[in-house]
């Protein structure tokens, strides 16, 4: 009954963040805000685990075909696949989720300690649609990270292929474009735009709702994470079984 709860409050709280909005000059300043610390203080450590990756799957991809009747280009087929389909899209977002998730509850979670929402509530301000529907909107920027992370990824393991001699670059390249199916891309930027709004919801509903003091501040950033990336494989798995399967 527990979860039954939580999953309740949950989607109460999603139809609550849509009423009485908060005045747009106010909401823009939220919105830009959020934009800095959710996407831009996030580019960095998008970019860096997609590059190395990328190279690793090349090197991994290129070490696992001994048999010289298979072709050198699957090494840069194999790559595209990989970063593309699922490593882009979800294993970054599982990332982020304990980065931005964190982020987000804690800051949340210290707002609630310290009763700064019930300030908000005392003023008239809707809480909800001020502190979770700007990051809603923020993090619907998330899918260009994750544009970049796919660039990068495939980035990574070209310079594999030039540094480690692991493949040529024209078939590295070769591989890249051997039967690209642009809908590949069309369903990964679909799961990030759902990832998005998991990161963004699930952090805020464990934060807002937290009880106690700072110590339950670290609880809640910690069960935030674990059910965000629930979340997302779970999503995943569905909406790779309704788009590919």
């Amino acid at each position: 009954m527990t979860y039954l709860h939580h999953i309740g409050a949950y989607f109460l709280m999603i139809a609550e963040m849509f009423r009485k909005p908060t005045k747009w000059s106010v909401m823009r300043t939220l919105i830009l805000k959020d934009i800095n610390d959710l996407i831009n203080s996030s580019l960095g450590i998008i970019a860096f685990i997609s590059f190395f990756v990328g190279g690793v799957i090349t090197i991994q991809t290129a070490l696992n075909i001994s048999n010289p009747l298979i072709p050198k280009y699957l090494v840069g087929f194999a790559t595209r696949q990989s970063v593309v389909l699922e490593f882009a899209p979800t294993f970054t977002s599982i990332i982020m989720a304990g980065k931005v998730g964190s982020f987000i509850t804690s800051s949340i979670g210290t707002m609630r300690v310290t009763e700064q929402i019930d300030a908000l509530e005392v003023m008239g301000i809707n809480s909800i649609n001020y502190l979770v529907f700007p990051k809603v909107i923020a993090l619907l920027f998330y899918p260009f990270a994750i544009a970049i992370g796919m660039f990068l990824g495939i980035l990574g393991g070209m310079a594999a292929c030039i540094y480690g001699g692991y493949s040529s670059v024209p078939d590295y390249i070769l591989g890249l474009q051997t039967d690209f199916d642009s809908f590949h891309v069309f369903y990964s930027f679909i799961k990030t735009f759902i990832f998005a709004f998991v990161l963004a919801t699930i952090p805020s509903y464990h934060g807002y709702f937290m009880k106690g003091g700072a110590l339950e501040v670290g609880k809640a950033s910690t069960t935030s994470f674990v059910w965000t990336s629930v979340a997302i494989i779970l999503l995943n798995y569905i909406s790779t079984d309704l788009m590919l399967g």
